[in-house]
């Protein structure tokens, strides 16, 4: 290679995004950089829900933690992620284990490359790559490091985007129409959220490209209208609760979550802002007022508790993800500053400009990393199971046989325990433990000697290690009809047996 062509890819976007898609890749394994499993409650979920469905080798509606049909319209609203996952396990054979550690960064890269080639056209492709990849993940809001679905709905965002800002004919219509379909089945809040996003396009396309503007809606729209019979319940209720006041989520709020996200990259989205907005055009105006109704959205639901709750918390993600792309206009800007007056024509042209651009942008990266980074590590995340949890409910899965079908244990752990082992539990605890989770505390931690309490139950599984919040308690049975397998694992004798 010679220095002429080693010169010009230093001086190419892609020696920038080749180390901003490996930052992306880092700051999303942070969560699973000491600790191999799923971490978020919702990852093991889903987890749970794909394995049903191979388990049963068809789609159905089953609890997978209960084995009975379920009502709960998350596991219908959300079937395209678990077939997804579902098929991927499948045909990788790639364990569970290793899909919920290293796929979520993987499809975040993607998620950040998508941002850069949209971005690209528009003049600040790696710039707002570079901000999308500090998109912060936490267990109020989820986010880009866990498996859940709205991280692979991000990943959805610019590739809609990207059609409708740059093309108009049959196919680019299709891709958009696929796209909001499979999102309708995947994660509908991030259907919603993208169709939000791209309302300013389209009426500002009513002058002067109606054509497109008629086209694009109805890509987007005829998804909603053929899916109607089975969620037109849902949108009315939902609807009817617009105008009634909702409560704030307890574990975190808007000003947090944006703060979180990082100072500097908030304000160069202010600056990002005045440049698309200086410069006009259609596309430009779109891109802000795309933005800007994200935020009026999570404003008016934070500050006046109006609106539906689940597109606030998914919302918070999508607003960070568009206010990276308008930072990334901002970050451009200074790349490419120039002094305004006439006789500095000669100075803006001149090396030592250039230098002096380059510097104020590395100065600015610089400090960005050096305040998110930290800000990411020092990020808290609970974990519902440790190794000694993870071998156990292997050796349950590996060794126990269909006849020994559900079981009691922590409830804090019986998500991950379904996950892993794919039998049942007594009960489990998704947000707080209610009384059936601290009966199932009670009967653990008194020595488990209530058989008539297992035989009504079907209980046949017990396992005694429990959470206590500061350390972690091995509780002995005191029952006879109780048989240690393995540690901390016992079984209920069958009838017959002595």
């Amino acid at each position: 290679m010679s220095w002429q062509s080693f010169l010009k890819i230093i001086k190419s976007d892609y020696s920038k995004l080749v180390p901003i898609l490996a930052l992306a890749f880092y700051m999303t394994f942070i969560p699973h950089l000491e600790y191999p499993y799923a971490v978020h409650i919702d990852e093991w979920r889903q987890i749970a829900h794909a394995n049903t469905l191979l388990n049963a080798a068809t789609v159905t509606n089953l609890d997978p933690f209960s084995g009975q049909p379920s009502s709960d319209e998350v596991i219908s609203l959300e079937l395209g992620y678990h077939l997804l996952l579902a098929v991927f396990q499948r045909v990788t054979g790639i364990s569970w284990i290793d899909i919920a550690r290293y796929l979520p960064s993987i499809i975040f890269v993607f998620t950040v490359l998508s941002v850069y080639i949209f971005a690209k056209r528009m003049g600040f492709g790696w710039e707002a790559a570079f901000f999308t990849s500090l998109i912060p993940t936490t267990v109020g809001i989820l986010g880009p490091a866990f498996l859940v679905p709205v991280a692979l709905g991000l990943t959805f965002v610019c590739l809609v985007l990207f059609m409708a800002f740059n093309f108009r004919s049959f196919w680019s219509y299709l891709v958009i129409c696929i796209s909001v379909s499979y999102l309708a089945i995947l994660h509908p809040q991030s259907a919603i959220l993208i169709t939000m996003i791209l309302v300013p396009l389209i009426l500002l396309g009513l002058i002067g490209d109606i054509k497109h503007s008629v086209a694009t809606m109805l890509a987007i729209t005829l998804p909603f209208i053929v899916t109607l019979p089975k969620t037109s319940g849902l949108i009315l209720y939902e609807a009817s609760s617009l105008f009634t006041k909702k409560p704030l989520p307890i574990y975190h709020d808007f000003l947090t979550i944006i703060t979180g996200y990082g100072y500097l990259p908030t304000i160069f989205c202010l600056l990002g802002t005045f440049v698309l907005t200086a410069r006009g055009g259609r596309k430009n105006y779109s891109l802000v007022l795309g933005l800007l109704i994200l935020l009026a959205m999570l404003v008016v639901f934070y500050a006046l508790h109006y609106g539906v709750g689940t597109l606030y918390l998914r919302g918070l993600l999508f607003a960070m993800l568009m206010m990276s792309i308008v930072a990334g206009a901002g970050l451009s800007a200074l790349r490419t500053l120039e002094l305004p007056w006439a006789a500095a024509t000669r100075i803006n042209k001149s090396p030592v400009m250039k230098t002096a651009r380059f510097l104020l942008c590395l100065i600015v990266i610089g400090a960005t990393l050096a305040i998110a980074i930290p800000d990411r590590l020092d990020e808290g995340y609970y974990h519902m199971i440790d190794e000694t949890d993870y071998n156990a409910f292997v050796w349950i899965r590996n060794n126990v046989d269909a006849s020994f079908q559900k079981a009691i244990l922590d409830p804090w752990k019986a998500t991950a325990f379904t996950a892993i082992t794919g039998k049942y539990v007594y009960t489990r605890i998704h947000m707080a433990p209610g009384p059936i989770d601290n009966a199932a505390y009670d009967f653990l931690k008194s020595g488990s000697t209530n058989t008539t309490f297992l035989r009504e139950n079907g209980i046949t599984i017990i396992y005694t290690r429990v959470d206590d919040g500061n350390r972690q308690v091995e509780y002995s049975p005191r029952n006879p009809d109780l048989i240690e397998v393995t540690g901390n694992v016992y079984l209920l004798r069958q009838s017959g047996d002595k």
